[in-house]
């Protein structure tokens, strides 16, 4: 298991399609950028993660 999600950035596909096809895809508050994953987060809350920067947020 890796110690940071920069280790799997390459292994991530691109945007979800949905998000694409309806012009809201996500975006990274801090760098902008759309290589953002969601995820679960603690308590069964949604969490997003930039996968170009690490950066994550809820």
């Amino acid at each position: 298991m890796p110690t940071s999600i920069l280790g799997q950035v390459d292994d991530l596909p691109g945007p979800a399609a949905a998000c694409a096809e309806a012009g809201a895809a996500l975006q990274c508050p801090s760098c902008r950028s759309s290589r953002v994953a969601q995820v679960l987060g603690d308590n069964g809350g949604v969490s997003f993660v930039c996968t170009a920067r690490g950066r994550s947020w809820s």
